[in-house]
């Protein structure tokens, strides 16, 4: 039970008598009060003898104090009413598909791409967004298409296709690093000479410390896809969104190549995914984003700006499993 302190009554101080102020210690009973209030000890008092010189005008904003009807705490609304927008997600991960880095697919990576990520990634960064990023290998070897071909078989074309996946990894690592974000590379399997094992709880560090962390070689399993890779990832990290970039504006009703009438869906639920059996991700990347409730934004990768926009939850492409904030603009 808090006891509350003796009221006292209140006497102004002159600001010629605020240095020779003294300060009591606190009696036992105080100090009890105020731990169990849970009150902080931590503070900054700033007195300056100046405030009677400035003739009636606002004082000068010290540490913290934020006079000038300006917040000194990020995130914080201001006096005046005013405050920064807020962010949807706080830390996302982004898919990036092989066939996206290839571009116009005349080499099987494409710097412009890389680096239009790379910068984009950097803008939402610095707003303290933490980012994690899966990359495909789809550019440099599919496993699904080679399997069967000389006698290879699926678990062995999976692998090759995991290892095509690491290259893209540290390609796209070399150009963040080439323009100042700090970035680690995760495989899920050993490859201690290129980097990292993939560890949850060193990835969540890397990503609290504001580095952005690429996971390569898939979950380290045949058979499964790097579309189930990210949604996995994305449980494990507890980020709260996959984005899935692409080469088209979203998920549509029918093939947009073919069909030029084709409608743009604004927003899906996960039943509606597969009932309709739209080819967004597999079906167990899809089931595991359900299951983990886990939203999916689906958005065009060549569209300049896409990246941030996706990344900061403003309305670009189509949501998966959750609903946009009316607060958000659409773009």
């Amino acid at each position: 039970m808090a006891i509350p302190l003796p009221l006292t009554s209140y006497s102004p101080i002159s600001t010629s008598s605020v240095s020779s102020t003294s300060f009591l210690p606190l009696t036992p009973r105080q100090r009890s009060f105020f731990s169990d209030q849970n009150v902080s000890r931590r503070a900054l008092f700033t007195f300056s003898s100046s405030l009677s010189s400035n003739n009636g005008s606002t004082p000068e904003p010290v540490n913290g104090s934020g006079l000038n009807g300006q917040s000194s705490f990020p995130g914080m609304p201001s006096f005046d009413g005013t405050s920064k927008p807020p962010l949807k997600w706080r830390r996302v991960l982004l898919k990036v598909s092989g066939e996206a880095l290839a571009g116009d697919e005349e080499q099987n990576i494409d710097p412009k791409v890389t680096m239009s990520i790379a910068r984009e990634v950097a803008a939402v960064t610095r707003l303290g967004i933490e980012v994690a990023i899966v990359v495909g290998g789809g550019n440099i070897f599919r496993g699904s298409t080679w399997a069967g071909c000389s006698g290879l078989d699926r678990s062995s074309a999976d692998y090759i296709g995991m290892m095509a996946t690491v290259m893209n990894a540290i390609f796209l690592q070399a150009t963040m690093e080439s323009i100042g974000i700090p970035t680690r590379v995760q495989t899920a399997f050993r490859m201690s000479e290129v980097a990292e094992p993939y560890i949850r709880r060193r990835a969540i560090r890397h990503l609290e410390k504001g580095r952005v962390v690429i996971f390569a070689a898939g979950t380290g399993n045949p058979f499964f896809t790097t579309d189930t890779a990210a949604a996995l990832r994305c449980a494990e990290i507890n980020a709260e969104v996959v984005l899935k970039a692409t080469n088209v504006d979203g998920v549509f009703d029918d093939d947009p190549k073919r069909n030029p009438n084709a409608r743009l869906h604004e927003s899906l639920t996960y039943q509606e995914v597969t009932s309709k059996d739209l080819s967004v991700m597999d079906m167990t990347a899809i089931t595991l984003c359900q299951e983990n409730n886990i939203p999916v934004v689906v958005f065009n990768l060549s569209e300049p700006g896409n990246i941030a926009k996706a990344i900061k939850g403003e309305r670009v492409g189509t949501l998966i499993g959750g609903t946009w904030n009316s607060t958000v603009a659409a773009t």
